[in-house]
């Protein structure tokens, strides 16, 4: 039927395309139908824009904005605030801590300072007294036990001398200057200076047999090594 009316309508060109008049039986007018030339190409770009909108990513979606009401607004400022009071109470806490410790190091090496000068002092001066303590040994060495038998005011005057002495040790000791006689212990470099060396058959070599200057010790440390002699070793 198709064919039929192909063949008796009129083909008319209208705006560069193809027009064909097909006569009715309803009415006298003439219907047109067209026939798009460039149908192909059209469905190529349809098909184009198909595959274009399928293979592209879609666009995500906008995250609407929330508006803050005047109270939570409030909420989230008073926030802030208490966070940077807790940062700065979290730093003046770390500062004290070590100002304090910076402090105590100040005060216990101060410390240590004053009582070595205090210790350096009492050397110096414990060192002169110690002449003092030989020179009154030597004045009870020289006096005779005869002669103390023999003469009343010489044995007054020795135990005068020898009170004079002893009182003068225990004020030293009460310093901290302590006395050395190593008489009869074994040698120690440490605390005693060898000044000789005999023989003897009856102690062990490195006995400490004769006390020839006597040693003394401020505060545990050795102010003056005693002078010593040995026992000799005969092999």
């Amino acid at each position: 039927m198709l064919s039929n009316i192909l063949r008796s309508s009129r083909p008319a060109l209208v705006h560069g395309r193809v027009m064909f008049s097909v006569p009715s039986t309803r009415s006298a007018g003439a219907t047109m139908i067209r026939f798009n030339s460039t149908g192909a190409k059209s469905s190529e770009k349809v098909t184009d824009a198909t595959a274009e909108n399928t293979t592209a990513e879609p666009e995500s979606a906008a995250v609407p904005e929330v508006e803050l009401t005047a109270e939570q607004q409030e909420i989230a400022t008073l926030k802030e605030k208490i966070q940077k009071k807790d940062k700065d109470l979290a730093d003046m806490k770390n500062h004290y801590a070590r100002a304090v410790a910076d402090f105590r190091n100040l005060q216990e090496s101060t410390r240590k300072e004053v009582q070595k000068s205090k210790d350096f002092a009492l050397q110096k001066f414990a060192k002169d007294l110690l002449e003092s303590l030989d020179n009154f040994a030597l004045a009870l060495q020289s006096v005779k036990e005869d002669t103390l038998k023999a003469n009343e005011e010489v044995k007054n005057l020795y135990d005068g001398v020898n009170m004079t002495r002893n009182v003068f040790e225990k004020t030293l000791h009460r310093h901290g200057i302590q006395k050395i006689d190593p008489i009869g212990e074994v040698f120690d470099p440490n605390l005693h200076e060898a000044a000789f060396e005999i023989p003897h058959p009856e102690q062990a070599p490195g006995t400490v047999m004769h006390v020839q200057q006597l040693g003394y010790t401020l505060n545990s440390r050795v102010l003056r090594p005693a002078k010593v002699g040995l026992v000799k070793d005969n092999n």
